[in-house]
């Protein structure tokens, strides 16, 4: 079927972006982002949104899903499917192909694989009933909602747990689709892939840059409006350990070396995600490095096919 969505996914410093803005200028389309960090407002250097790199030949490519919430807004999983079906719509509306752009697994296959979903209110009555239960305790209650429960970080922090089984009650009680409407998507899915030592190193030339261009002033100024240190490494990668150095936890040669090492293994993880993603039926179409004109020549022969 012609695709009715083009989607370009790959590691962190795999160059996604670049890619999707040229193909957005030579198709008229627009993008969609799918990062997870990038929805928040003043985290610009750390999450690298280089929203430089959307303006191509005097023309601004329109964007979506960036610089969408507040740093102390809980973004999560189902706001964003419930956003990008919305804007899915109107660019299609529209009469363009939408291009999602972005890295972040889980939020690509909660649009590709469809993931049902429902938002689930607080519940005050189970939380004060659960009040004096131990942690342990807890966890059995989890798992007996849930037993192929895969995201274990669960267990590990009680108001983590309390949310869980709260979820976990939820759908038990009232299973029923989520009221966003769904559209129907055809996509050709393209992976950018680099070679490991090749994608590392233009990780390192990446991490100085946004070093040059302030990231250590952005993690500054983000404490300075009142996001706690917690807040800040519960980001991960960038800002957990830019705030670790300005705590002086660590010293600054001790945070490019760990930064360099946690970001390649993230993107190794990226990479066993995607080819989950594979598993479960979801057909990607490698291309090496940022060559452009093997990505035109895929999309060409799909809206053409």
């Amino acid at each position: 079927m012609t695709p009715n969505l083009i989607v370009i996914l790959g590691p962190t410093a795999s160059g996604k972006t670049r890619l999707a803005v040229r193909l957005a200028r030579d198709l008229n389309s627009e993008i969609i982002s799918a990062d997870s960090r990038q929805v928040y407002r003043g985290m610009d250097i750390g999450t690298g949104k280089d929203l430089d790199e959307y303006r191509i030949e005097g023309r601004e490519i329109p964007y979506h899903l960036i610089n969408i919430v507040d740093p102390d807004h809980d973004f999560n999983v189902f706001e964003y499917q419930s956003r990008f079906y919305r804007c899915f719509a109107e660019i299609s509306s529209r009469g363009r192909i939408p291009i999602l752009a972005g890295g972040t697994g889980l939020y690509l296959s909660a649009v590709l694989e469809g993931y049902r979903m429902v938002e689930v209110p607080e519940n005050p009555e189970l939380r004060e009933s659960l009040k004096g239960e131990s942690l342990e305790d807890l966890q059995r209650r989890l798992l007996a909602l849930n037993p192929s429960l895969h995201n274990t970080t669960d267990l590990l922090d009680r108001s983590r747990l309390l949310r869980a089984i709260e979820i976990a009650e939820y759908s038990r009680i009232k299973e029923e689709e989520s009221p966003t409407d769904r559209p129907s998507i055809d996509p050709l899915v393209v992976g950018v892939h680099w070679d490991r030592e090749a994608l590392r190193k233009r990780i390192g030339l990446r991490l100085k840059e946004r070093l040059a261009m302030g990231m250590i002033d952005e993690v500054k100024g983000l404490h300075r409006s009142g996001i706690s240190w917690d807040r800040l490494v519960f980001w991960g990668l960038e800002y957990r350990y830019v705030a670790l150095y300005l705590q002086r936890k660590i010293s600054y040669g001790e945070m490019v070396q760990t930064l360099t090492n946690r970001i390649s293994q993230f993107a190794k993880r990226q990479g066993t995600w995607f080819r989950r993603m594979e598993r479960h039926g979801i057909g990607i179409s490698w291309i090496d490095g940022d060559d452009y004109e093997a990505l035109k020549k895929l999309v060409d022969r799909s809206l053409n096919a």
